[in-house]
């Protein structure tokens, strides 16, 4: 038997572009013991599976060390809310820095462009020194590179320890070749001017290019901080104290992380819920829509679930606590989002072998540019047509953008599915979401409630709400479903539930009682039969319609006459039909699983507009429907709430878990619905299509954008136009394209299922 793997994240420091996340990606690959590592880039986290018998996270921090990367160290933390505080508190100390290093490079950069520009003006350069002005240039551009611009080199050189190279080698090497060439015209004029070259310097160009470089890390960082923004709303929504209620009875505030399982906790109108419990007394309407997406609050009362975070709405009750900390429900559904986030999408996959061997190959791009500038351009202006093309290539060329297209697009989107209440558990299964085409419903739990509800009350002749009280008298005492459905509908009426004597279960049959001085009798015609009691030819014909429609018919006779009849199913959401039609207009095909008898499943399937239906299914052989479709060609969605559902939900491409149900269905689904209707199937799919699109739209850009701007940057248009990129506008380009892929994954934020 094999030991079973850890799972341990690292907060990586230090990683510029997608190149950077893929070569410490390979350094813990290669660490013994582990067997799956993966880096994104956009979180800055690496999540590694590993045999602890092997590996350690001493280990795991070293490879990463190794690689020339750091890892944040944390101090130990009691919640969440706290975690993400620390994080938070270090990216901003990080966010504050890069902020003061680009003010510098900008306030310098404002200074040297002007004073470059003196050049171009030849009257005024007639009275002035250029050496001087050369070596002010110089005084000038030093701060910008050994203060703004540090990080830049010491990563590259760190790189170059270690046999890699990354975004920070390609900024490094451009401006270093521009300034180093500046400093030589600068000491020794007179050499350039040997070699007929027109010793020009471009300390200009390097200023300028890791400010716009840096200006483009900042509004970078600014935007990845709003791609969280849903997972930090969820973690501020958590109450900071709890009103515990004593054995004795006193109340008194303490702190969330003092409240232990079995506490009896208050919740008063206004309030947060602490933590996760059973209601214990009182009632009270609560708003979870901060979980489930909601908006109309939930009741509750006695004998029901709390859960911490949500909004007491009206009433007072008192609740036990279940769970605490990591187990409750916000707990869960924020490490879920987590794990997504940080996981990886089969599309993503082209970009990564991309971004493994981008900057290697863009380097000897911009060699092969400086050596044919070099070789053909004319011998006055070669050298510097060269190294201004050379530049422009190694700065244009960036991976941030390949790196950033999918996982920043995954980390909306998860987040804004979590806003809606639905949970998805990693970037595979959004992509496949995107793709199904068929969808295959369990009509119990899904379409309908999953537990009886009256329908009709036939009782011609009778007041039809005083025979509730006496019906639902009788059937308080069973603990049969039916009978638990007829109590539900009498209460709902606003019934008093009368005192009945002489109860008697019948097996099989029904149930019997005394009730106000009348015998009632409840239960299937058996019942009526066995007791001779004759059915009236009016009621008999109700019951044969009730029957058509595939509903459980209960017979009412009191004192030896049938009065009544009472139609119960297992009735259909008022939103299952609204649901399966906003799916069949998005082309996809609603198919409808069930155990139930051809004419009964005919019934449901006609009500919520499905053609296509499976009848007679045993949970067995859940499954192999699945299969069947799959095997049809068809790209397959299984949604379920039960048990028996596990199966057939692993065997979907895709399963979908209706959150209200199991244990084991949610843990064989690759995306949990919070609410307990079919809308968050619709939601699920549209948040699907529209993450994918947004990801395929960055693709594009990022692949496009180098496709043109290398050959641009390299002076392709040069023999057509007379055109060359200036290595400013290429720094400019570079900024630009990571901030529009960002841009562009923030327009999930604004996303809204159309049905809200």
């Amino acid at each position: 038997m094999e030991p079973a793997t850890k799972t341990e994240t690292l907060d990586i420091e230090g990683m510029t572009c997608a190149s950077c996340a893929a070569f410490v990606e390979k350094s813990l690959s290669r660490t013994p013991g582990v067997q799956r590592a993966v880096v994104n880039f956009a979180t800055e986290k690496a999540t590694i599976d590993y045999l602890p018998t092997q590996a350690s996270p001493a280990s795991l921090k070293e490879a990463v060390i190794s690689a020339g990367y750091g890892v944040t160290e944390r101090a130990p933390a009691t919640s969440a809310t706290d975690r993400q505080a620390e994080i938070d508190r270090q990216k901003a100390q990080a966010y504050q820095k890069l902020k003061r290093r680009f003010w510098v490079a900008l306030g310098l950069a404002a200074l040297i462009m002007p004073l470059s520009m003196l050049m171009l003006w030849p009257a005024i350069m007639a009275r002035i020194n250029m050496q001087a002005l050369n070596y002010g240039l110089l005084i000038l551009t030093l701060p910008v590179l050994l203060y703004s611009g540090r990080e830049f080199y010491s990563s590259a050189w760190n790189g170059f320890r270690h046999r890699a190279a990354n975004m920070d080698t390609l900024i490094a090497v451009g401006t270093g070749a521009a300034f180093f060439y500046s400093v030589a015209a600068t000491v020794v004029p007179g050499w350039f001017m040997r070699q007929g070259i027109m010793p020009e310097v471009y300390y200009d160009t390097t200023a300028t290019i890791i400010a716009l470089i840096l200006l483009g890390k900042v509004l970078e960082t600014r935007a990845k901080t709003q791609t969280s923004a849903v997972m930090k709303a969820l973690l501020g929504l958590q109450a900071k104290t709890a009103r515990l209620v004593r054995p004795g009875g006193e109340e008194v505030d303490i702190p969330l992380e003092q409240v232990q399982l079995g506490d009896i906790l208050l919740v008063r109108p206004g309030e947060k819920v602490a933590t996760d419990g059973v209601v214990e007394d009182g009632r009270s309407s609560v708003d979870e829509a901060m979980l489930t997406g909601e908006s109309l609050p939930v009741e509750k009362k006695a004998g029901d679930a709390v859960f911490g975070a949500t909004l007491n709405k009206t009433g007072s009750f008192r609740f036990r606590v279940t769970k605490v900390g990591a187990d409750t429900l916000l707990a869960q559904i924020v490490k879920l989002v987590e794990d997504a986030q940080g996981s990886r999408a089969p599309i993503q996959r082209l970009a990564d072998k991309v971004s493994a061997i981008f900057v290697p190959t863009v380097v000897v791009i911009a060699l092969l540019t400086f050596v044919l500038w070099f070789d053909l351009a004319p011998v006055a202006t070669r050298l510097p047509l060269a190294l201004v093309n050379f530049v422009a290539v190694l700065i244009i060329a960036c991976p941030c953008a390949l790196g950033l297209a999918t996982p920043t697009a995954i980390m909306v989107g998860t987040g804004k599915g979590a806003e809606h209440g639905v949970l998805i558990r990693n970037a595979e299964a959004l992509e496949k979401a995107y793709q199904v085409n068929t969808v295959l419903l369990d009509k119990t739990g899904t379409i309908t409630r999953g537990e009886p509800a009256v329908t009709d009350v036939v009782a011609p002749g009778q007041d039809a709400s005083r025979l509730l009280q006496l019906v639902a008298a009788v059937e308080r005492q069973s603990e049969h479903p039916l009978a638990a459905a007829v109590v539900r509908h009498a209460q709902a009426g606003s019934a008093v539930l009368l005192a009945a004597t002489g109860f008697q279960a019948l097996e099989g049959k029904g149930a019997s009682a005394t009730v106000a001085g009348q015998v009632v009798l409840i239960g299937n015609q058996r019942l009526l039969h066995e007791a001779a009691i004759p059915l009236p030819c009016e009621l008999s014909a109700q019951a044969e319609q009730l029957l058509t429609q595939a509903k459980t018919v209960l017979y009412v006779a009191v004192d030896g006459l049938a009065v009544a009849l009472i139609g119960v199913a297992d009735t259909v959401r008022e939103t299952s039909a609204a649901a399966i039609q906003r799916l069949q207009r998005q082309g996809i095909e609603v198919v409808m699983m069930t155990g139930d008898n051809p004419h009964t499943a005919a019934q449901v399937a006609r009500q919520v507009g499905i053609t296509r239906y499976f009848a007679e299914v045993l949970p067995r052989d859940k499954a192999s429907k699945v299969q069947e479709l799959q095997q049809e060609g068809r790209v397959v969605a299984m949604v379920g709430d039960g048990i028996n559902d596990a199966p057939a939900l692993a065997q979907a491409d895709i399963g979908l878990a209706i959150g209200t149900g199991t244990d084991v269905a949610l843990e064989a689904a690759g995306i949990t619905l919070m609410r307990s209707d079919l809308q968050g199937v619709v939601t699920a799919i549209e948040l699907s299509r529209q993450t994918i699109r947004v990801i395929r739209q960055n693709l594009f850009f990022a692949f496009i954008y180098n496709a043109l701007g290398i050959p641009i940057a390299a002076g392709l248009l040069y023999p057509f136009f007379g055109l060359l990129l200036s290595p400013m506008l290429a720094a400019a380009a570079m900024a630009l394209s990571s901030v529009s892929v960002l841009t562009n994954s923030l327009r999930l934020r604004a996303f809204s299922p159309s049905h809200s």
